[in-house]
């Protein structure tokens, strides 16, 4: 599937260029590295939400749709999706811009779910909507 432009209703949380070395020996880049950097995309709207640390407890889904090459422009969307007592559930999209922009392809979904921690490494409770928080 290949898209015309990059979505504008959905908010960027990271944008990143893999390079040779993120690469398999069929020259597609490594799946644990498009992994790791959902993870951290995935992590910054949960860190708002929570208001301090988080710790990932669940990939509840993950979907690999295209391959992602050397030198794309990968840019990675996450949203809350649900907030519970102590989790927020974050929804990633992962888009890949290819041919110096001119095609742009979704290669990735993903849902993760992350928990508040406190100083001791325990859940805590996430904070009350309000001062500055959105959702």
């Amino acid at each position: 599937m290949t898209e015309t432009s990059l979505p504008k209703d959905k908010e960027i949380a990271l944008r990143v260029i893999p390079m040779p070395a993120d690469a398999n020996a069929n020259g597609d880049i490594f799946g644990g590295w498009i992994m790791s950097q959902v993870d951290l995309a995935g992590s910054i709207p949960a860190v708002r939400r929570a208001k301090g640390r988080i710790a990932t407890v669940a990939v509840n889904s993950f979907v690999f749709k295209q391959p992602v090459q050397i030198g794309d422009v990968v840019s990675f969307y996450a949203a809350v999706k649900r907030v519970g007592r102590t989790s927020i559930t974050v929804d990633v999209e992962v888009y890949s811009e290819r041919n110096r922009g001119t095609t742009v392809v979704k290669v990735t979904e993903a849902e993760l779910t992350y928990v508040a921690i406190g100083a001791d490494r325990k859940p805590r409770e996430l904070p009350p909507i309000g001062d500055g928080i959105l959702a």
